[in-house]
């Protein structure tokens, strides 16, 4: 007979084993989005992106599960046209209590990638949902707020921080930091297109917070009190601070996830590219505490403007423990 019940345990750490990954069938180069994200490259567009992108998702994929990640993925299908499906971490988010949040959307084409389907799916795969948190109304007011690329969290400090956007609402992040405990820390972060100074679109594009340390490209805070203010929170907190330039940033190492290998082991996942831009000093610091797992996605970076992490959703929810009850009969 079989019981179910519930894992209630919370996993407070930063980092988590299991996550959620969507296989395209639509990717290309998305024109809502373009407006405010300077690192999509409509003139390095290739023939077939989708084709070349599913197969850098199905290696990277691949390199993450042979390295004792759980990747659970979910293939996007063509009942809709969403070319940045790929992308999930900015619609949802998972959390230990079993409450997920649900983002408004600042491309109308990106609101369909919201689906239960996704949340049918990963109940499938054993995790449980108890709550969802649902701010997707706030795009009638033309305010968003875009998950975990607006967010960076500090899950083991309860820390929240959020570069204000056209897709990073003040109002919507005090919201979700009042309803998911966490504090907040704001600021405006910047980068160079032409002679102009604009806003970066997404706060996972400049900074990651693992573990044991955080990488920030504190030079595009151009503000000196909002990067001190930064800077002092990053510190106390007790983690290594580890700059990297507006030029890196370029390369997408400010877009990379740390998660936990099956082992327990932390890994740093990134681009090839970002890892191509990182100094000796950043890869030491870097290895000091995390083993470097680089993925090959010029495609998906160039089209898509995003990288390793928008790729991937965490999944902190508890997972359902099955129960295998045997009944015994004997003759005394």
């Amino acid at each position: 007979m079989l019981n179910f019940t519930f894992d209630k345990r919370i996993n407070m750490g930063q980092a988590t084993n299991s996550i959620l990954m969507i296989r395209p069938i639509n990717f290309g180069y998305n024109e809502e989005t373009s407006c405010d994200n300077y690192y999509q490259n409509k003139d390095s567009i290739i023939k077939n992106p989708n084709e070349t992108a599913q197969k850098e998702f199905d290696n990277m994929v691949n390199d993450l599960k042979q390295n004792g990640i759980s990747v659970h993925v979910f293939q996007d299908d063509e009942n809709d046209y969403t070319p940045d499906s790929i992308f999930p971490n900015n619609w949802v988010s998972f959390h230990e209590n079993g409450d997920i949040g649900l983002f408004p959307m600042y491309a109308k084409n990106r609101r369909l990638e919201r689906r239960p389907e996704v949340l049918e799916f990963l109940e499938s795969e054993g995790f449980t949902i108890s709550n969802i948190v649902d701010y997707s109304s706030a795009e009638s007011e033309n305010k968003f707020l875009e998950g975990t690329g607006s967010m960076v969290l500090d899950r083991e400090n309860r820390i929240a921080y959020c570069s204000i956007s056209n897709r990073s609402n003040e109002n919507l992040f005090i919201k979700f930091c009042e309803d998911f405990e966490f504090t907040p820390v704001l600021f405006n972060s910047f980068q160079s297109v032409g002679d102009k100074r604009l806003p970066i679109y997404h706060t996972n594009v400049m900074m990651c917070v693992a573990t044991d340390y955080v990488i920030i490209c504190l030079d595009s805070i151009d503000d000196k009190n909002q990067r001190k203010t930064v800077s002092n929170f990053i510190k106390d907190s007790g983690k290594k601070l580890i700059e990297i330039s507006e030029k890196q940033v370029e390369s997408f190492a400010g877009n990379m996830l740390e998660l936990l290998n099956d082992k327990g082991e932390s890994i740093l996942v990134m681009s090839k590219s970002a890892e191509d831009s990182l100094d000796e000093n950043q890869r030491k610091t870097i290895t000091n505490h995390s083993r470097i797992i680089s993925c090959k996605i010029n495609t998906i970076e160039v089209c898509g403007g995003g990288s390793t992490r928008c790729m991937m959703a965490e999944i902190f929810l508890p997972k359902k423990v099955i129960l295998l009850n045997s009944i015994f009969t004997s003759d005394n």
